[in-house]
């Protein structure tokens, strides 16, 4: 088997046993077996189990970069982009249930893993988000007044929860598509009628 493919089957078992077991409980041992590789092998291509971590995010929201890009590269408005983004990592969350287990929780519990992946994939990914709010907001289409850290937080906390209520089991009628345009309407259009005032 060539490298680049036991490295991606460690990658995908590791992420299948921290969703399953958690970060830390899961061994190298459980990681090498469900890879079905030896407990040596894994480390010839990891330094630890944390390093296998980090690159189980670096890898997987990498591709996930990659492929929200392409889909942005060929749309020029924001509302439209801000759509593109939600739907994506919606389908990719509902599909890849391990992944977003493990970005759920474990990018949550570890404090390590939070302060030494500041400047990474996850960080580039998020901030997809903001790029596409300062874009609305040099068209004139986004309020100026919106701080785009805050607001795109704000609306992958929301994608975020919604995916964790998937992956929990719960039981839900609405479509991806449907969830979409449910957390774009609440965000780009916000929940008061038209006539009533905020204040």
């Amino acid at each position: 088997m060539k490298a680049s493919n036991k490295h991606s089957k460690i990658i995908n078992a590791a992420t299948k046993v921290f969703a399953k077991k958690g970060f830390f409980n899961a061994r190298i041992s459980d990681i090498a077996k469900e890879a079905k590789v030896a407990d040596g092998t894994i480390y010839l291509y990891f330094n630890n189990k944390f390093d296998i971590l980090i690159s189980v995010f670096e890898e997987e929201i990498g591709n996930l970069i990659v492929q929200v890009e392409k889909l942005l590269a060929a749309e020029d408005d924001p509302r439209k982009m801000l759509e593109i983004f939600a739907r994506k990592h919606l389908t990719v969350m509902k599909k890849n249930k391990n992944l977003a287990e493990v970005i759920q929780i474990e990018l949550r519990q570890s404090a390590k893993l939070i302060k030494d992946y500041r400047n990474n994939k996850f960080s580039v990914y998020v901030n997809m988000i903001s790029s596409i709010i300062k874009l609305g907001q040099e068209q004139n289409i986004y309020r100026a007044s919106i701080q785009p850290g805050i607001a795109k937080r704000a609306f992958f906390g929301a994608l975020d929860e919604i995916s964790r209520m998937w992956n929990v089991g719960v039981t839900t009628k609405y479509t991806v598509e449907e969830t979409t345009q449910q957390v774009l309407d609440i965000f780009l259009c916000g929940m008061l009628e038209p006539e009533v005032s905020f204040l």
